[in-house]
């Protein structure tokens, strides 16, 4: 399809056939961020399968290496739904990485708590070095702090302030 042929009067915008391009050179800045986010995710999402941790599980755990939380609290911190945070605790759960048990105050909650196994699990898991090697890699020591400002700031300006 010739992307700048004129259809039906309209005259398409110049940089179209680049952004539809297999290299992305030519790509938007909001596409190439979220392909470079995909890569990032599935690098890391292999790395944890070792211990049958993906990218949602994997900070559910650090969060509760500081102690025991309900539902409600972790989906808060990870800034997702309590529905996805049922299907990652369901997932935790069935490897043996955390527990659930009655609040004491309120039936409608439970109290999530990792295991002695999700902590040995996040533990080997979740080496900084690793994580941050895999996003890096190729980059110059430059590079690397040139694109953790700029994502900071794209990171704050998507963020609500309180």
């Amino acid at each position: 399809m010739d992307l700048h042929a004129d259809q039906g009067g309209t005259s398409p915008h110049p940089r179209w056939e680049s952004m539809a391009a297999r290299e992305p050179g030519g790509w938007p800045v909001g596409r190439l961020l979220s392909a470079a986010s995909r890569r990032v995710e599935r690098d890391w999402n292999g790395h944890l399968a070792a211990w049958d941790l993906n990218h949602a599980s994997q900070p559910v755990l650090v969060i509760l290496l500081r102690g025991p939380s309900t539902q409600a609290e972790l989906a808060a911190l990870c800034e997702i739904t309590e529905q996805t945070m049922s299907r990652v605790l369901a997932r935790l759960e069935r490897s043996g990485y955390v527990t659930r048990t009655a609040h004491a105050t309120d039936r409608r909650k439970q109290v999530i708590a990792a295991t002695d196994a999700g902590r040995t699990a996040v533990l080997a898991a979740s080496d900084p070095e690793a994580a941050e090697a895999m996003v890096t890699d190729g980059l110059t020591a430059e590079q690397v702090e040139q694109l953790k400002a700029l994502l900071l700031v794209v990171a704050r300006k998507s963020t609500p302030t309180p």
